[in-house]
């Protein structure tokens, strides 16, 4: 059994541990990453984090999508114990070991689609997406990309160039592919064109295929459109239930391979195994990470073999990706998933989605509540009429709840994201909501 516990802050963070390791860090670590409050983690189990100090905290973030069974879930750790005592590394590029092809088998058997698929196994979300470029770039010939105002789909140059979450992950990178497009996502509460859905008629997708297909982006140089099927750290954005299906079509008008970017919506975080069955869409490839090992590193670019098949021996290869560890715990994640972990995030996700839409109706600053599953997103406004951007309140309202015991995150410009890991209870919601609650009448 996991340990249920609840919040509980000895000190207030950071406490005079935790201080001495932010002082290391200041002093040696690369001042590149994105730290929203000073949680510093010693030890992690189901719902929990303690931090240097005895401080616990609930983490609804299931550090940032990928512990999707928990904190160091007692069938992983021994999955990996078990693992590491008999093969840590054998370089799969080079030699053969088992633990790569049951993994890519029984990613052919979950990803939609009843076509056949191979797998190629890597380490990140970024790499999977990087893969995906170069072998839709080498089975068209085709030179372009579309990708999504809002995207986040790596920081490597590749993927960085598909990007367009923050300009501060952009600048001074440049020369990245010239070669991409960005569209608008459909984020149909700030509808870039000012109108409603359905009535709308996809314009936005419509704007792609009418205006810039015939003036700027030859669709016959376009390799692949990347999309994800939520958006994540662009808001926790769903698109409308037509959308998906209408761009599938489209890309099979033109002979333009669909890629999607199951990063963070993959591994059951939705409801379902992928998010793009929510909307019975087969993607031509699927990136895959973040839940896919439950913490371990392991990411998969997953494609229909005919497709996969182009590649020759040394096309792409990488030195750690299917490590035989992070295979194991990916075996056991995913029968975890199979055995009751996806439904429980349909069910729970039903509930905390209720429970957040009663909030938007009593607090004026609720602007949104959206998602699917266990990936939920609150978005902060300054009043619902004009529904302007705030910012600042997402920040006091995000750092209240770290104070309190409750680890939460921002996306988009002013939304905050729930995705806690699968495991989770009514119980443990109706506890984070309470925090959640204190968190919005402090702000």
């Amino acid at each position: 059994m996991l340990e249920r516990e609840s919040p509980r802050i000895l000190v207030t963070p950071p406490g005079p541990r935790a201080k001495i390791v932010l002082a290391k860090d200041k002093k040696y670590i690369s001042p590149s990453y994105t730290r929203a409050y000073p949680l510093v983690a010693k030890r992690g189990y189901g719902m929990i984090i303690e931090d240097e100090d005895g401080n616990r905290y609930f983490d609804f973030t299931a550090g940032v999508a990928v512990c999707t069974t928990g904190h160091c879930h007692p069938e992983i750790v021994q999955a990996i114990q078990e693992q590491s005592a008999e093969l840590i590394h054998m370089i799969g590029t080079d030699f053969y070991y088992h633990h790569q092809s049951d993994v890519a088998e029984k990613l052919a058997e979950i990803t939609p689609g009843n076509m056949a698929k191979k797998a190629f196994l890597a380490n990140t979300g970024a790499e999977a997406v990087e893969a995906a470029m170069k072998l839709a770039r080498y089975y068209t010939r085709r030179a372009r990309f579309v990708g999504y105002i809002g995207a986040f789909h790596g920081r490597t140059m590749g993927a960085l160039s598909i990007t367009s979450s923050k300009i501060v992950q952009r600048r001074y990178y440049a020369p990245m592919l010239s070669e991409v497009t960005h569209i608008n996502y459909p984020y149909c509460y700030r509808c870039v064109f000012n109108l409603t859905h359905p009535k709308c008629n996809l314009y936005c997708l419509n704007y792609l295929k009418d205006v810039l297909f015939n003036k700027t982006l030859p669709p016959e140089e376009v390799a692949a459109v990347i999309i994800e099927p939520i958006q994540g750290e662009g808001g926790y954005v769903v698109p409308p239930s037509d959308y998906l299906p209408a761009l599938r079509k489209l890309c099979d008008e033109f002979g333009i391979l669909l890629v999607i970017d199951e990063v963070q919506t993959g591994m059951g975080r939705t409801g379902k195994m992928f998010a793009a069955e929510h909307w019975k869409v087969v993607p031509d490839i699927t990136c895959i990470a973040k839940g896919i090992a439950s913490g371990m590193p392991l990411s998969a670019m997953v494609a229909k073999a005919s497709i996969m098949n182009t590649w020759v021996p040394g096309s792409h290869a990488n030195t750690f990706g299917g490590n035989p560890v992070a295979c194991a715990a990916a075996m056991k994640t995913i029968e975890l998933l199979e055995n009751g972990l996806i439904e429980n995030a349909r069910k729970m996700g039903d509930y905390f989605m209720k429970e957040l839409n009663s909030l938007k109706n009593k607090y004026s600053f609720i602007g949104d509540v959206r998602g699917k599953g266990l990936m939920l997103g609150v978005e902060i406004v300054k009043d619902k009429k004009t529904r302007a951007k705030n910012p600042d309140r997402r920040s006091r309202i995000v750092n209240y709840c770290f104070k309190h015991g409750l680890i939460i995150m921002g996306c988009g410009d002013s939304s905050i994201r729930f995705s806690p890991p699968l495991i989770i209870t009514k119980g443990d919601i109706d506890i984070a909501l309470d925090i959640f609650v204190q968190a919005l009448k402090k702000s």
